[in-house]
């Protein structure tokens, strides 16, 4: 069993920085890939962005791209979402997930450990 818990969340002005970071316990997930996913009020669950078990490859969605960057530490269990040039569309409680597989996925029904997730508003 995994435990995943996220921090870092907040409120930040439009065009701000925030970065999460994800920390597992439970078990060790160097073998496992982890993403983020986001889910805003009203609407479901998406995926913002996903990182191999080594850190080599990485995706992101679309809207994010470019100003997100996701981070892994596999000797801290750790993994890190960075949010650059935050937009007020960016407010979603964010999630971070984790898949006993070494290769990435954005479907979420993929990852089998979830966090209780991290408030992240963006304000105009």
């Amino acid at each position: 069993q995994v435990l995943l818990v996220e921090s870092g969340g907040g409120l930040v002005q439009a065009g701000g920085s925030l970065r999460l970071s994800c920390a597992a316990s439970g078990r060790t997930i160097g073998t496992y890939a982890m993403g983020w996913f986001r889910q805003a009020p009203g609407k479901e669950r998406e995926f913002v962005a996903a990182i191999s078990w080594s850190g080599v490859t990485t995706i992101y969605a679309d809207s994010v791209k470019g100003r997100f960057t996701i981070s892994r530490d596999n000797a801290k269990n750790t993994v890190a979402l960075q949010m650059n040039s935050l937009k007020p569309d960016d407010t979603a409680v964010y999630y971070c997930a984790g898949r006993p597989s070494r290769i990435v996925a954005r479907d979420a029904h993929e990852y089998h450990y979830w966090g209780q997730g991290t408030q992240v508003t963006v304000s105009s």
